[in-house]
């Protein structure tokens, strides 16, 4: 009997946390922030440095102390090239935003136009730009 009484407290405290993990789970997801992703690839240009991009890399996780409403920067290969016209592009940025008026901020920041100085460094003109508004 005492037995049986330990095994129904031991499953009633089980199926207790999985109740809540299941709760927390779904108030995460409903309380989900819906921020904006700023992503664009590019080609680099051919007679780019190392340290062209090293100063771009370092310009680029810097604006996320310059522009408000932006919360985290991507710079990176791609993992597999993007055909372009007569190009491939084949490295990245992904910036995500707090919403499309952060986007907006960064678009006029003077930051934003320092940063254009050093990204024209390492890239050829013409980049493939998306917009992803959370839901």
């Amino acid at each position: 009997m005492q037995n049986a009484v330990g095994r129904n407290v031991l499953f009633l405290l089980l199926g207790s946390l999985l109740y809540l993990a299941g709760c927390q789970a779904e108030w995460r997801s409903s309380t989900a922030p819906k921020t904006l992703m700023h992503v664009f690839a590019f080609t680099p240009l051919e007679g780019a440095t190392e340290e062209d991009f090293e100063n771009f890399k370092e310009a680029t996780a810097g604006l996320t102390r310059q522009i408000p409403g932006l919360r985290q920067v991507w710079v990176g290969k791609l993992r597999e090239p993007l055909p372009q016209q007569t190009r491939l592009h084949t490295y990245g940025v992904a910036m995500e935003f707090d919403n499309a008026e952060a986007l907006a901020v960064y678009a006029d920041h003077p930051a934003h136009e320092e940063w254009v100085k050093v990204y024209e460094k390492v890239r050829m003109q013409g980049t493939t730009t998306l917009d992803i508004l959370g839901e």
